[in-house]
């Protein structure tokens, strides 16, 4: 079986690339103007036409709705969000802990509205799994499970290897932690279904209609310009193509494959009944699902940049890269090595130079953005969109300060990534050593982490 390559995502596999809606027809005027139609957009859309049905809101979209890392991620719904460590250092303990806990809760108001709005996305909240197979990853993995609890995940359990094969039979695994706080979901049904949504909530979604250029109270595009009190960049991994923004955050290649669908007598070898997603404690991680129909979707970092912060051309991936997911597959799970890979692709997803997600809106030009989520943006781009939905409430006037305006990411201010090649080189050459870091710890006997790994995070600023 010949492996589609690209395409998007397999996501859209089963539908097809939509139709495209219409684009912006000329010059026009909105309450808000919404940047990017990916989850964070749409969801910012969603929750202010709910709070404030008289909004008049515009979305426009570069493509069409959930053509980047909306459309082409892991599928995890799951309550990790980057820099949280680092917002506990510069706003202390307590701060952070009130944004995991707002994180916590996120997963399930994700789940919430998919029921509410009649969304079937295949959610199974059967939690998050993330194993080690190797003694330093061991190690890593029993100092993230004390940090994990330190920051109020009380329900968190940690688990030994016999009790990690009884979920998922990944060979190797000696160890193992887990947290209720998660779901697989498919992507693009649950983007799909909050577009829809969104428009029975009378937002209007133009697409084919990039942004050029965002300026106070202007959204400029090839079509026209849409001028509004507030413009909100919701474009995480496509934000270096908006004028002025090259160097605001780093797009970071994810690639991913998907298996054919498994035998009854495969998944009795393997496991994973419970629907967890499943993780692991490498320096250059990965990402998997159990599909709804049966599949295995594995992803890892690839080619992790493209120099001048160039995206993929929709979705195709490198044949090498193909190859190391498969292989990891197979090392995994040895009963598919038979198996054939059905789809393959890659996507971008957003890296502040701190590698902290943010959100914020500027009071003085209206100017609003959210995201660096560092690729774990299925969730955390919902709680960006209630705190923007917040944020507008309170400077229009029509609210107040709340609890989730209060979170120490809210207002965060990151320096710039270097200019080319730097940024080129330096995120090159952190992957490389990450994996060759991974390679020396799987087969050494140490509980250590392997000192170029640790030297790369310090030059990266990733811990």
């Amino acid at each position: 079986m010949a492996t589609v390559n690209g395409g998007i995502s397999f996501w859209y596999a089963g539908t097809g690339i939509p139709l495209p809606r219409e684009p912006l027809p000329g010059d026009a005027e909105a309450d808000v103007v919404i940047v990017g139609g990916g989850y964070t957009g749409l969801w910012t859309a969603y929750y202010l036409k709910q709070a404030v049905p008289f909004l008049r809101i515009t979305v426009l979209e570069a493509k069409f709705c959930g053509y980047g890392a909306s459309g082409r991620n892991g599928g995890w719904l799951y309550n990790g969000i980057a820099g949280r460590d680092r917002y506990a250092k510069l706003h202390g303990h307590d701060a952070a802990v009130a944004l995991q806990q707002a994180m916590n809760a996120t997963v399930d108001e994700v789940v919430r509205v998919a029921a509410a709005e009649g969304i079937d996305a295949d959610i199974q909240q059967g939690g998050v799994l993330e194993v080690a197979y190797s003694p330093a990853q061991l190690a890593r993995l029993r100092a993230y499970h004390e940090r994990e609890t330190a920051f109020g995940e009380k329900d968190r359990v940690l688990l030994g290897a016999a009790e990690s094969a009884r979920r998922i039979r990944a060979a190797g695994t000696v160890g193992a932690s887990w947290t209720p706080h998660g779901a697989r979901v498919h992507p693009v049904k649950l983007l799909q279904g909050l577009a829809a949504a969104v428009e029975r909530l009378g937002v209007t979604v133009h697409e084919s209609t990039a942004v050029t250029e965002i300026r106070p109270k202007h959204a400029v595009t090839p079509y026209g310009t849409v001028r509004a009190p507030y413009v909100l960049r919701c474009t995480e991994g496509f934000t270096a193509s908006v004028k002025g923004q090259r160097r605001t955050w780093l797009p970071m290649n994810s690639s991913m494959i998907v298996t054919e669908p498994l035998s009854a007598r495969m998944w009795e070898t393997i496991g994973w009944e419970g629907g967890e997603t499943l993780g692991d404690l490498a320096h250059a991680y990965i990402y998997a699902q159990r599909t709804a129909d049966g599949r295995i979707a594995l992803g890892g970092r690839g080619v992790p940049y493209r120099f001048g912060s160039r995206t993929d051309n929709d979705g195709r991936t490198s044949e090498r890269t193909v190859a190391a997911l498969r292989e990891v597959l197979v090392r995994l799970f040895p009963a598919t090595a038979g198996v054939a890979v059905e789809h393959a692709w890659s996507g971008v997803l957003g890296v502040p130079r701190d590698w902290c997600a943010s959100v914020q809106l500027d009071r003085t030009t209206g100017l609003g953005w959210a995201g660096g989520y560092v690729g774990s943006g299925v969730a955390t781009s919902n709680l960006a969109a209630r705190t923007l939905r917040d944020l507008v409430q309170q400077d229009s006037g029509q609210g107040h300060g709340t609890e989730l305006t209060a979170l120490p990411w809210v207002g965060h201010q990151v320096r710039r990534w270097e200019p080319e090649p730097l940024r080129w080189a330096g995120v090159r050459g952190m992957y490389a050593a990450y994996r060759g870091a991974d390679r020396r710890e799987l087969a050494g006997r140490s509980a250590a982490t392997d000192p170029v790994a640790r030297y790369a995070d310090r030059l990266s600023g990733r811990h």
